[in-house]
């Protein structure tokens, strides 16, 4: 890489040839890709048993881009990065919803139960990024504890997940737009009636928004996190009278007439798995650690205060609704529009318009940052084509990764409505928070080459025990036998036994250099408790939509990413292959991850 960030000479950013997409051995021509195939088994079996290091991840790793990402966010810039990412349109659009039909008068105890889930997966997020502080988020974390095979089911769950939740909150976008103007929610839309339901709403107003948000995120870290500080302040302001002008007409008769409860505990449960939407996109501000001047200090401060600060502005928001107005009354739809004009303030449904609009426009913005740092690390290990690692030398972003997630979101945002896409987004994220809750119990458990047998095997089994009550649970929770204690009981009582164990007679091998997640190994095991938990909630669909995609991921991992990735992995000695191409300027293959 040449001084300063420069473009190495003889090599221009924009450009586009086989080399830079394949530049493995594997798919230099027909013959050999047809060899490659051949071997794919024990090819398998190697990149299965392969783990990263944070070394690889952190460091070298960021040579694939040619030119550095831009060290140049504090912890204000992360906290407000986290509330920008994650107050979005989810608040106003699903607290009347599940208010009216879920759990009536008591949506604050469910934004509460989904807070405190999202604050749990944040405390992994934290430790992990001050310990691994790559571009790559969660899918840098998986590969060095869970090696390169749940690092690529991640990695295609966060490209779905990036693909479909900026398509969603572009469509969002439009709907809002349309409320702003008085309009019905699909008055912006072009309807082709040739096209299935569900897929026959075409939205270019989104496909508008996405390339906006996106041409600005490429155009700097600073810029955008300074465009987004401001955008924030306003939605503080919004946030404000929304609540307060809640609270000056609250009655508390609403809260208990006929009952505070009325589709029991059950229907808060239902609530929380829905409304945890609200609180997604927090992991963005992990994938920019990269780009923090002291992601030591500043990614903690900035994740864990904005996600305690976004769940205390929830309940405060649900609570000031349910105030407001009774449960029945509410409109499922416009909620909190229709309170207000109850109460005679019929202009502060333009308020909460505007709101929704800005708070949805936020969250394009960083989700194409931390969209964009995702691809760039997946890149860098080759699992998709190193093309989308290269960083712009003058801009200091991910130009081609950016363009990439825009371009899918665009064309699923144009077609596809809001129903079909939620319970995927939904499904992708909680797995890949399940996963990182894990990944940290194996950080502090095991250590490769160090761990004693003896105490990997006590490990596993209590960790084994902790997934598998977990998932008993959720699952028992929404059979036919959920009204019936002795399961809870059973599997309660498992995932006590499996975290004691963790904490009793299981030694944990690793310390945190920085930050440590607080009650070790209790909060990493309850949050893996409660992302299944949810997960269960869900509907069958979403399990259908998430189990053909998963199917197609694995069938393009056999097909090209094992390939790719062993290529790398056992090509020639790495010093070797570093100084030949950084003395040719090409882009340098990550020939130095571990086989």
């Amino acid at each position: 890489m040449a001084a300063g960030g420069e473009q190495p000479q003889g090599r221009r950013y924009w450009r586009w040839s086989k080399a830079d997409f394949f530049p493995e051995p594997s798919f230099q021509s027909w013959r050999a890709y047809g060899g490659a195939l051949a071997a794919t088994v024990p090819r398998l079996r190697d990149r299965v048993a392969a783990r990263s290091s944070e070394a690889v991840e952190a460091g070298t790793l960021q040579a694939e881009s040619e030119n550095p990402l831009r060290r140049c966010l504090s912890w204000v810039d992360l906290a407000f990065l986290g509330f920008g990412s994650v107050v979005g349109s989810g608040v106003f659009v699903l607290t009347g919803q599940e208010a009216r039909f879920d759990a009536g008068p008591a949506i604050p105890l469910a934004y509460a139960a989904a807070g405190f889930s999202a604050l749990l997966s944040s405390f992994c997020y934290a430790e992990l990024a001050t310990e691994i502080p790559s571009a790559g988020g969660s899918f840098s974390y998986l590969r060095v504890e869970l090696g390169d095979m749940a690092a690529f089911l991640a990695a295609g769950n966060i490209l779905l997940e990036a693909v479909v939740g900026a398509a969603g909150l572009g469509r969002s976008w439009t709907s809002y737009l349309a409320a702003l103007f008085g309009l019905d929610t699909d008055a912006l839309r072009i309807h082709v009636p040739a096209l299935a339901e569900g897929f026959n709403l075409l939205d270019p107003i989104a496909v508008v928004v996405l390339i906006c948000t996106s041409a600005l995120a490429m155009s700097g870290a600073r810029l955008t996190s300074t465009i987004n500080s401001l955008a924030s302040v306003i939605g503080i302001v919004i946030i404000a009278f929304v609540i307060g002008a809640g609270f000056s007409h609250f009655h508390s008769s609403n809260l208990v007439e006929p009952t505070f409860f009325p589709f029991g505990a059950a229907g808060v449960f239902r609530a929380a798995a829905v409304v945890y939407w609200s609180y997604t996109g927090f992991d963005m501000v992990a994938t920019m650690a990269e780009e923090t001047k002291n992601p030591g200090r500043d990614v903690p401060l900035g994740l864990l205060s904005s996600m305690s600060a976004i769940t205390v502005v929830y309940c405060a928001m649900s609570l000031a609704l349910v105030g407001m107005q009774r449960y029945s009354e509410i409109d499922a739809n416009a909620a909190y529009s229709v309170a207000f004009a109850a109460t005679g303030l019929k202009w502060a449904r333009y308020v909460v318009a505007l709101g929704a609009l800005k708070g949805m426009t936020s969250g394009l913005l960083v989700g194409a940052l931390g969209q964009a740092r995702y691809t760039t690390q997946i890149a860098r290990t080759h699992m998709i084509p190193p093309y989308f690692a290269l960083v712009h030398p003058k801009t200091g972003t991910p130009v081609y990764a950016t363009m990439a997630v825009t371009l899918g979101a665009a064309c699923v945002a144009l077609f596809s409505s809001l129903d079909v896409l939620a319970s995927v987004s939904s499904i992708s994220t909680l797995f890949i928070f399940a996963l990182v809750a894990v990944a940290l119990l194996v950080r502090r458990y095991y250590v490769a080459g160090k761990t004693p047998a003896s105490q990997l095997r006590t490990f596993l089994v209590f960790l084994a025990l902790v997934i598998l009550s977990s998932i008993g649970l959720s699952v028992y929770y929404n059979s036919r036998y959920a009204r019936r204690w002795p399961g809870y009981a059973v599997f309660g009582v498992g995932w006590a036994a499996g975290a004691a164990g963790l904490a009793l007679a299981a030694k944990q091998q690793r310390q945190p250099k920085v930050y440590g997640v607080p009650l070790m190994p209790w909060l990493p095991a309850m949050s893996v408790a409660t992302n299944l938990f949810l997960m269960g909630s869900l509907g069958s669909m979403a399990y259908m939509r998430f189990g053909i995609c998963t199917v197609a991921m694995l069938v393009y991992y056999v097909l090209f990413g094992v390939h790719a990735t062993y290529d790398v992995a056992h090509s020639a000695t790495a010093a070797d292959v570093v100084a030949e191409n950084a003395e040719q300027g090409k882009i340098v293959p990550g020939s130095t991850l571990p086989a």
